[in-house]
Protein backbone atom coordinates (compact mmCIF):
# COMPACT_ATOMS: atom_id res chain seq x y z
CA UNK A 1 0.00 0.00 0.00
CA UNK A 2 0.91 3.61 -0.78
CA UNK A 3 1.77 5.97 1.54
CA UNK A 4 -0.81 7.92 -0.03
CA UNK A 5 -3.25 5.37 0.37
CA UNK A 6 -2.40 4.40 4.21
CA UNK A 7 -3.25 8.29 4.46
CA UNK A 8 -6.29 8.09 2.86
CA UNK A 9 -7.44 5.06 4.68
CA UNK A 10 -6.19 6.55 8.06
CA UNK A 11 -8.06 9.29 7.41
CA UNK A 12 -11.43 7.95 7.05
CA UNK A 13 -10.80 5.49 10.12
CA UNK A 14 -10.13 8.66 11.92
CA UNK A 15 -13.52 10.28 10.92
CA UNK A 16 -15.66 6.76 11.72
CA UNK A 17 -14.12 6.56 14.98
CA UNK A 18 -13.97 9.68 16.06
CA UNK A 19 -16.53 12.06 14.23
CA UNK A 20 -19.12 9.43 15.98
CA UNK A 21 -18.49 10.46 19.34
CA UNK A 22 -18.79 14.12 19.11
CA UNK A 23 -21.95 15.55 20.11
CA UNK A 24 -24.00 16.20 17.26
CA UNK A 25 -24.03 19.98 17.16
CA UNK A 26 -19.85 19.56 17.36
CA UNK A 27 -20.52 17.82 14.36
CA UNK A 28 -22.22 20.09 12.64
CA UNK A 29 -19.63 23.32 13.44
CA UNK A 30 -16.75 20.81 12.81
CA UNK A 31 -18.10 20.11 8.82
CA UNK A 32 -19.27 23.51 8.28
CA UNK A 33 -15.47 24.43 9.02
CA UNK A 34 -14.03 22.26 6.82
CA UNK A 35 -16.20 22.92 4.38
CA UNK A 36 -15.88 26.84 4.10
CA UNK A 37 -11.73 26.00 4.27
CA UNK A 38 -11.98 23.77 1.31
CA UNK A 39 -14.32 26.56 -0.18
CA UNK A 40 -11.72 29.27 0.33
CA UNK A 41 -8.78 27.06 -1.49
CA UNK A 42 -11.18 26.47 -4.52
CA UNK A 43 -9.28 23.19 -5.63
CA UNK A 44 -10.42 21.04 -8.35
CA UNK A 45 -13.42 19.44 -6.92
CA UNK A 46 -14.90 22.78 -6.12
CA UNK A 47 -13.91 24.53 -9.32
CA UNK A 48 -15.71 21.57 -10.73
CA UNK A 49 -18.53 21.14 -8.68
CA UNK A 50 -19.20 24.78 -9.31
CA UNK A 51 -18.95 23.97 -12.84
CA UNK A 52 -21.20 21.66 -13.04
CA UNK A 53 -23.62 23.85 -11.42
CA UNK A 54 -23.22 26.23 -14.28
CA UNK A 55 -24.94 23.70 -16.11
CA UNK A 56 -27.93 23.39 -13.70
CA UNK A 57 -28.10 26.95 -13.21
CA UNK A 58 -27.34 28.29 -16.90
CA UNK A 59 -28.52 31.68 -15.76
CA UNK A 60 -26.53 31.94 -13.02
CA UNK A 61 -24.09 34.76 -12.22
CA UNK A 62 -20.93 34.09 -11.05
CA UNK A 63 -21.64 35.81 -7.48
CA UNK A 64 -24.65 32.84 -7.24
CA UNK A 65 -22.35 29.98 -8.71
CA UNK A 66 -19.98 30.92 -5.67
CA UNK A 67 -23.12 31.22 -3.39
CA UNK A 68 -24.00 27.94 -4.55
CA UNK A 69 -20.76 26.05 -4.75
CA UNK A 70 -20.18 26.92 -1.00
CA UNK A 71 -23.73 25.53 -0.02
CA UNK A 72 -23.01 22.42 -1.87
CA UNK A 73 -19.96 22.21 -0.01
CA UNK A 74 -21.74 22.69 3.26
CA UNK A 75 -23.78 20.07 2.13
CA UNK A 76 -21.57 17.40 1.19
CA UNK A 77 -19.86 18.11 4.73
CA UNK A 78 -23.01 17.71 6.13
CA UNK A 79 -23.34 14.17 4.40
CA UNK A 80 -20.06 12.91 6.18
CA UNK A 81 -20.26 14.31 9.18
CA UNK A 82 -23.73 12.24 9.15
CA UNK A 83 -22.37 8.99 7.48
CA UNK A 84 -19.12 9.29 10.26
CA UNK A 85 -22.29 9.25 12.78
CA UNK A 86 -24.59 6.73 11.30
CA UNK A 87 -23.56 3.92 12.85
CA UNK A 88 -23.86 5.46 16.18
CA UNK A 89 -26.96 6.66 15.78
CA UNK A 90 -29.92 5.16 18.14
CA UNK A 91 -32.95 3.28 15.95
CA UNK A 92 -35.05 6.60 16.87
CA UNK A 93 -32.40 9.25 15.49
CA UNK A 94 -32.20 7.61 12.01
CA UNK A 95 -36.47 6.71 12.30
CA UNK A 96 -36.72 10.53 12.53
CA UNK A 97 -34.00 11.61 10.10
CA UNK A 98 -35.93 11.20 7.08
CA UNK A 99 -39.44 12.22 5.78
CA UNK A 100 -40.49 10.48 2.05
CA UNK A 101 -42.94 12.21 -0.23
CA UNK A 102 -44.80 9.53 -1.78
CA UNK A 103 -43.41 6.14 -0.42
CA UNK A 104 -46.47 4.47 -1.81
CA UNK A 105 -44.99 3.98 -5.12
CA UNK A 106 -42.26 1.85 -2.97
CA UNK A 107 -44.40 0.18 -0.23
CA UNK A 108 -47.67 -0.94 -3.15
CA UNK A 109 -44.73 -2.16 -5.34
CA UNK A 110 -43.64 -4.40 -2.81
CA UNK A 111 -46.75 -5.41 -1.35
CA UNK A 112 -48.00 -6.65 -4.86
CA UNK A 113 -45.23 -9.05 -4.60
CA UNK A 114 -42.73 -7.37 -7.48
CA UNK A 115 -39.23 -6.50 -6.92
CA UNK A 116 -38.39 -2.43 -6.43
CA UNK A 117 -35.12 -0.98 -8.16
CA UNK A 118 -34.81 2.17 -6.57
CA UNK A 119 -32.41 4.81 -8.64
CA UNK A 120 -30.50 7.30 -7.00
CA UNK A 121 -28.50 10.74 -7.88
CA UNK A 122 -26.00 11.85 -5.54
CA UNK A 123 -27.89 14.01 -3.84
CA UNK A 124 -27.79 14.79 -0.05
CA UNK A 125 -27.63 11.43 1.86
CA UNK A 126 -28.23 8.06 0.21
CA UNK A 127 -26.78 6.23 3.14
CA UNK A 128 -29.14 8.09 5.42
CA UNK A 129 -32.14 7.29 3.05
CA UNK A 130 -31.01 3.53 3.08
CA UNK A 131 -30.34 3.21 6.94
CA UNK A 132 -34.18 4.51 7.74
CA UNK A 133 -35.52 1.76 4.51
CA UNK A 134 -33.98 -0.98 6.88
CA UNK A 135 -34.89 0.48 10.24
CA UNK A 136 -38.26 2.44 9.86
CA UNK A 137 -39.47 0.58 7.58
CA UNK A 138 -37.91 -2.95 8.26
CA UNK A 139 -37.04 -3.46 4.29
CA UNK A 140 -33.51 -4.80 3.78
CA UNK A 141 -31.96 -4.34 0.25
CA UNK A 142 -29.47 -4.84 -1.27
CA UNK A 143 -26.60 -2.38 -3.37
CA UNK A 144 -23.37 -2.39 -5.04
CA UNK A 145 -20.29 -0.86 -4.30
CA UNK A 146 -16.88 0.85 -6.42
CA UNK A 147 -14.23 -1.20 -4.92
CA UNK A 148 -12.02 1.63 -4.03
CA UNK A 149 -8.08 2.35 -3.16
CA UNK A 150 -6.81 1.05 -0.85
CA UNK A 151 -8.82 -2.00 -0.51
CA UNK A 152 -8.92 -1.58 3.06
CA UNK A 153 -11.20 1.65 2.61
CA UNK A 154 -13.12 -0.68 0.32
CA UNK A 155 -13.47 -3.03 3.59
CA UNK A 156 -14.37 -0.41 5.74
CA UNK A 157 -17.35 1.26 3.44
CA UNK A 158 -18.53 -2.35 3.05
CA UNK A 159 -18.57 -2.85 6.67
CA UNK A 160 -20.13 0.32 6.93
CA UNK A 161 -23.17 -0.12 4.70
CA UNK A 162 -23.67 -3.56 6.10
CA UNK A 163 -23.57 -2.27 9.70
CA UNK A 164 -26.31 -0.22 8.65
CA UNK A 165 -28.49 -3.12 7.43
CA UNK A 166 -27.78 -3.08 3.74
CA UNK A 167 -26.28 -5.80 1.62
CA UNK A 168 -23.51 -4.92 -0.32
CA UNK A 169 -21.86 -6.31 -3.79
CA UNK A 170 -18.75 -5.32 -5.33
CA UNK A 171 -19.18 -3.37 -8.47
CA UNK A 172 -16.75 -5.02 -10.44
CA UNK A 173 -16.58 -8.89 -11.01
CA UNK A 174 -19.42 -9.71 -13.45
CA UNK A 175 -21.68 -11.02 -10.84
CA UNK A 176 -23.50 -8.54 -9.12
CA UNK A 177 -25.93 -8.31 -11.78
CA UNK A 178 -27.49 -11.81 -11.49
CA UNK A 179 -27.25 -11.38 -7.63
CA UNK A 180 -29.57 -8.53 -8.50
CA UNK A 181 -31.68 -9.93 -10.65
CA UNK A 182 -32.04 -13.24 -8.19
CA UNK A 183 -33.39 -10.40 -5.40
CA UNK A 184 -35.82 -9.06 -7.62
CA UNK A 185 -37.45 -11.98 -9.17
CA UNK A 186 -37.41 -13.06 -4.92
CA UNK A 187 -39.83 -9.54 -4.56
CA UNK A 188 -36.90 -7.88 -2.85
CA UNK A 189 -35.82 -4.26 -3.12
CA UNK A 190 -32.58 -3.02 -4.86
CA UNK A 191 -31.37 0.46 -4.45
CA UNK A 192 -28.49 1.90 -7.09
CA UNK A 193 -27.24 5.31 -7.26
CA UNK A 194 -27.22 6.13 -10.85
CA UNK A 195 -26.23 9.44 -12.16
CA UNK A 196 -23.26 8.44 -13.77
CA UNK A 197 -21.43 6.02 -15.39
CA UNK A 198 -17.91 6.52 -17.42
CA UNK A 199 -18.02 3.04 -18.93
CA UNK A 200 -18.30 1.56 -21.92
CA UNK A 201 -22.07 0.24 -21.40
CA UNK A 202 -23.25 3.89 -20.31
CA UNK A 203 -26.31 4.73 -21.77
CA UNK A 204 -26.39 8.33 -23.48
CA UNK A 205 -28.86 10.42 -22.21
CA UNK A 206 -29.53 14.62 -22.61
CA UNK A 207 -29.07 15.61 -19.22
CA UNK A 208 -29.38 19.66 -18.58
CA UNK A 209 -29.16 20.06 -22.45
CA UNK A 210 -25.91 18.38 -23.05
CA UNK A 211 -25.35 14.91 -23.25
CA UNK A 212 -24.29 12.58 -20.15
CA UNK A 213 -23.56 8.92 -19.74
CA UNK A 214 -25.50 6.78 -16.87
CA UNK A 215 -26.01 3.18 -16.04
CA UNK A 216 -27.81 0.70 -18.07
CA UNK A 217 -28.17 -1.12 -14.84
CA UNK A 218 -31.66 -0.07 -13.45
CA UNK A 219 -32.98 0.05 -16.65
CA UNK A 220 -32.19 -3.76 -17.47
CA UNK A 221 -32.94 -5.25 -14.57
CA UNK A 222 -36.56 -3.76 -14.13
CA UNK A 223 -36.91 -5.49 -18.36
CA UNK A 224 -35.24 -8.65 -17.03
CA UNK A 225 -37.28 -9.08 -14.08
CA UNK A 226 -40.33 -7.27 -13.76
CA UNK A 227 -39.25 -5.58 -11.12
CA UNK A 228 -41.09 -1.58 -10.84
CA UNK A 229 -38.40 0.87 -11.61
CA UNK A 230 -38.45 4.05 -9.50
CA UNK A 231 -36.44 7.10 -9.30
CA UNK A 232 -35.53 9.06 -5.84
CA UNK A 233 -34.30 12.14 -4.98
CA UNK A 234 -33.38 13.50 -1.80
CA UNK A 235 -32.67 17.01 0.18
CA UNK A 236 -31.80 18.92 3.08
CA UNK A 237 -33.44 21.97 4.60
CA UNK A 238 -32.63 23.98 7.57
CA UNK A 239 -34.02 21.11 9.70
CA UNK A 240 -32.24 18.32 11.18
CA UNK A 241 -34.33 16.05 8.73
CA UNK A 242 -33.50 15.05 5.24
CA UNK A 243 -36.43 15.08 2.77
CA UNK A 244 -36.62 12.98 -0.58
CA UNK A 245 -39.53 11.72 -2.83
CA UNK A 246 -40.21 8.59 -4.94
CA UNK A 247 -41.04 9.17 -8.32
CA UNK A 248 -43.58 7.42 -10.01
CA UNK A 249 -42.49 4.48 -11.98
CA UNK A 250 -40.60 4.38 -15.21
CA UNK A 251 -42.46 2.37 -17.25
CA UNK A 252 -40.97 -0.53 -19.79
CA UNK A 253 -41.82 0.66 -23.38
CA UNK A 254 -44.29 -2.12 -24.89
CA UNK A 255 -42.18 -2.05 -27.96
CA UNK A 256 -38.34 -1.73 -29.21
CA UNK A 257 -35.35 -3.45 -29.23
CA UNK A 258 -33.71 -4.11 -25.51
CA UNK A 259 -30.98 -1.27 -26.30
CA UNK A 260 -33.82 1.25 -27.55
CA UNK A 261 -36.00 0.17 -24.41
CA UNK A 262 -32.78 0.74 -22.22
CA UNK A 263 -31.99 4.24 -23.82
CA UNK A 264 -35.86 5.62 -23.57
CA UNK A 265 -36.08 4.50 -19.57
CA UNK A 266 -32.31 5.66 -18.80
CA UNK A 267 -33.29 8.67 -19.78
CA UNK A 268 -36.48 9.29 -18.22
CA UNK A 269 -34.48 8.44 -14.96
CA UNK A 270 -32.52 11.74 -16.00
CA UNK A 271 -35.20 13.81 -16.06
CA UNK A 272 -36.62 12.65 -12.59
CA UNK A 273 -32.87 13.02 -11.36
CA UNK A 274 -32.88 16.79 -13.27
CA UNK A 275 -36.19 17.74 -11.45
CA UNK A 276 -34.82 17.08 -8.15
CA UNK A 277 -31.18 18.61 -8.98
CA UNK A 278 -32.78 21.63 -10.56
CA UNK A 279 -35.06 22.49 -7.10
CA UNK A 280 -31.86 21.39 -4.64
CA UNK A 281 -28.78 22.24 -6.83
CA UNK A 282 -26.54 22.67 -4.03
CA UNK A 283 -27.55 19.17 -2.30
CA UNK A 284 -25.81 17.34 -5.69
CA UNK A 285 -22.10 16.16 -4.27
CA UNK A 286 -21.08 15.73 -8.31
CA UNK A 287 -17.49 16.71 -7.81
CA UNK A 288 -16.24 14.89 -10.55
CA UNK A 289 -17.01 15.18 -14.44
CA UNK A 290 -20.32 14.10 -15.70
CA UNK A 291 -20.76 15.42 -19.25
CA UNK A 292 -18.98 14.23 -22.33
CA UNK A 293 -17.87 17.57 -23.42
CA UNK A 294 -16.29 18.10 -19.76
CA UNK A 295 -14.78 14.63 -20.56
CA UNK A 296 -13.80 14.85 -24.24
CA UNK A 297 -14.61 17.99 -25.80
CA UNK A 298 -15.05 16.02 -28.91
CA UNK A 299 -17.90 14.30 -28.10
CA UNK A 300 -20.43 17.18 -26.45
CA UNK A 301 -21.92 19.83 -28.21
CA UNK A 302 -20.38 22.14 -25.51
Amino acid sequence: MSAQDRLTDALYGLGWGTVKKLPEPAAVRLGRTIADLAWKQRGKGVQRLESNYARVVPDASPERLAELSRAGMRSYLRYWMESFRLPAWSEDRIKGGFEAKDLHHLTEGLAAGKGVVLALPHLANWDLAGAWVTTKLGIPFTTVAERLKPETLYDRFVAYREGLGMEVLPHSGGTAFGTLARRLRDGGLVCLVADRDLSASGVEVDFFGDTARMPAGPALLAQQTGALLLPVTLWYDDSPVMRGRVHPPVEVPGSGTRAEKTSVMTQALADAFATGIADHPEDWHMLQRLWLADLDPAKGSA
